[in-house]
């Protein structure tokens, strides 16, 4: 599964895309961040931040969209600005039919960290080591879509087993389905065998 990440925001948007393998090996294959100048027009800016992303689905033909959830914050303008971006990417997958995802910040950081508080560069240290990149992905923005886009990675599985019965109209799960989904899900908050996953030669 090609899963794609996107960080949101007016000023930078981070944008990477990991390919799942066997277990929780998630491999990385290519991150990028869109700038846009502060001074331009809003209309202009959400257009380039549109068509880059629609660039990037059509060039890398993800599997799915994984969207950090943006949440109030101090200043409303941010806000705003960084939940415009987000739809407007959410609009491109639309288009090309791919399925979208939001997902929290702090549920990003228990998965990659183990921790819902962890700061950037805790974030950055453990997405590289999860990776196996030589270097930190930097601005800040890039770590933050490798790790959303490895947060899906290992927490959907869980989240589709449980979704799978429900829609069965089973009922709760129960004996061993249900104790796979929760090994699954506590390995993910967890950031399980981070340290194992083996190096990628797909980006530096």
């Amino acid at each position: 599964m090609r899963v794609m990440g996107f960080d949101p925001g007016l000023t930078r948007c981070g944008m990477a895309l990991v390919e799942t393998g066997k277990g929780r090996h998630v491999v990385a294959l290519d991150v990028d961040v869109v700038r846009t100048p502060s001074d331009e027009r809003l209309e202009h800016r959400l257009k380039s931040i549109f068509e880059a992303a629609c660039e990037w689905m059509d060039v890398h033909q993800p599997d799915i969209l994984a969207i950090e959830r943006v949440f109030a914050q101090n200043q409303r303008s941010t806000a705003m600005g960084t939940a415009q971006a987000a739809g407007v990417v959410a609009l491109a997958a639309s288009y090309r039919s791919i399925p979208v995802d939001f997902r929290t910040p702090s549920e990003v950081k228990a998965a990659i960290t183990g921790n819902g508080r962890a700061d950037k560069k805790q974030v950055t240290t453990m997405v590289t080591r999860i990776l196996g990149l030589q270097k930190p992905p930097q601005p800040a923005d890039a770590a933050d879509a490798l790790a959303l886009a490895v947060c899906h990675a290992w927490r959907a599985p869980a989240e589709s087993l449980t979704s799978a019965h429900s829609e069965a109209g089973q009922g709760p799960l129960s004996g061993y389905e249900a104790k796979v989904a929760a090994a699954l899900s506590q390995r993910a908050a967890a950031g399980e065998s981070a340290v194992r996953q083996r190096p990628s030669n797909k980006i530096r």
